[in-house]
């Protein structure tokens, strides 16, 4: 259900439409990086109360906010309610998303922790696969009442609240058995994972293959007209088959992950968007579709091998208060990613710019894992321990 944020171009290019609200394509997506912004202050929140409370209750909190936000969304009927699609779709559905997020992520780790990678991405693969749920449905409801798009939310918003709670009340953690409690004695906190360069570089690696991925994605529908040669019927359906991309790169790779290690996978997971963006902009028809395929791909695939890396580095006790923290990287990219995106595409439409400026990004992030080691758990719990800390006040 939340992973139905990824249908927003549909959403942003039907807003521009002189009829409906005429927004600008700038303003067009202020909802949605406002929503992707306050995912990491939902995550990181609901992260650390998941720790220390109930997952289930931190998911039904964070789906009542999504819905509830997508339905204040459904009131913006004129030019002058931009506000409303910011505050409802972006503010309060973005928290929300991000308390939801954030609970699978770590839960699953724990239910499965010798196969970490693989149910993260499937995990994570859920919520890809929400656009491709969300767009037939949207296109449908955005045609109904063309000169009003954001109606759709108010059948979205119910249609969320009803199944993502029901999903969110079926939610257990394991029982802690003696195996897993001595495992937990090595497992950081999450201040202890934020002295360590690990922590920084893996947040980098998911910022920079955001910012690319999420250039795109915020703006397929628009690119696939303009640069594809499709048409608006067209691009509505590209938008759903692409998301199933975004879904199965966070299964694919996380199940090639266990296989072949983490670090080595997000090196090529960087390499592979980035090329890709390069070449985009030159193509059209299927080409032009199979390169955007291989973007969604490969930025489904960071959400899905990241969450195990960092549990992994940093032990499954924390998890979720350490990768909430970690979704800085997400709300970073996603802000930044659609602003310089957009600023490159500018008033003369060059997607060439855009994207090709996008693909040096992520192919200049192909450093990061390269220089990135495991973390020893044992030095950092050492250097952060009372007599520690007082033995280097004292020297």
């Amino acid at each position: 259900m939340i992973g139905g944020v990824y249908a927003w171009s549909l959403f942003g290019h039907a807003l521009q439409a002189p009829e409906a609200m005429g927004l600008s394509h700038v303003q067009a997506t202020i909802p949605f990086e406002t929503a992707i912004g306050m995912i990491f202050v939902g995550a990181s929140i609901g992260g650390r109360l998941q720790d220390r409370s109930s997952a289930r209750t931190v998911a039904v909190v964070g789906m009542v906010l999504y819905g509830l936000g997508v339905l204040l969304a459904s009131l913006a009927t004129d030019p002058g309610h931009l506000w409303l699609l910011v505050l409802g779709y972006g503010v309060i559905g973005g928290f929300g998303l991000g308390m939801a997020y954030i609970v699978p992520v770590a839960l699953l780790q724990k239910w499965f922790p010798r196969h970490t990678a693989l149910v993260t991405g499937l995990a994570v693969g859920g919520f890809g696969f929400g656009a491709t749920v969300t767009s037939p449905f949207a296109a449908w409801l955005v045609a109904m009442t063309p000169e009003t798009p954001a109606m759709a939310f108010r059948w979205l918003g119910l249609a969320y609240l009803a199944l993502g709670l029901t999903g969110a009340a079926m939610l257990v953690s394991p029982v802690v058995g003696a195996a897993t409690k001595a495992a937990v004695e090595g497992d950081l906190t999450a201040p202890q994972a934020l002295r360590t360069p690990q922590w920084y570089l893996l947040t980098g690696i998911l910022m920079l293959a955001v910012m690319a991925g999420i250039s795109l994605i915020s703006m397929v529908a628009g690119a696939a007209m303009d640069v594809g040669g499709f048409s608006p019927a067209g691009a509505a359906l590209i938008v759903g088959v692409l998301a199933l991309f975004n879904g199965g790169g966070r299964v694919a790779w996380a199940a090639v992950a266990e296989r072949l290690g983490r670090l080595r996978v997000l090196t090529v997971i960087l390499a592979l968007e980035g090329v890709a963006l390069v070449l985009l902009p030159h193509t059209q028809g299927a080409v032009f579709v199979a390169l955007a395929a291989v973007v969604y791909l490969c930025y489904g695939g960071a959400f899905g091998v990241l969450p195990s890396t960092a549990g992994q580095f940093f032990g499954l006790t924390h998890a979720g208060a350490i990768y909430g923290l970690m979704l800085v990287g997400w709300s970073a990219g996603g802000v930044l990613g659609p602003l310089l995106a957009t600023g490159l595409v500018g008033d003369a439409g060059s997607y060439t710019r855009a994207f090709s400026v996008m693909g040096a990004l992520a192919l200049a992030a192909v450093a990061l894992p390269l220089v990135t080691r495991p973390v020893r758990r044992g030095a950092v719990q050492a250097s952060s321990t009372p007599s520690s800390m007082s033995h280097s006040r004292v020297s």
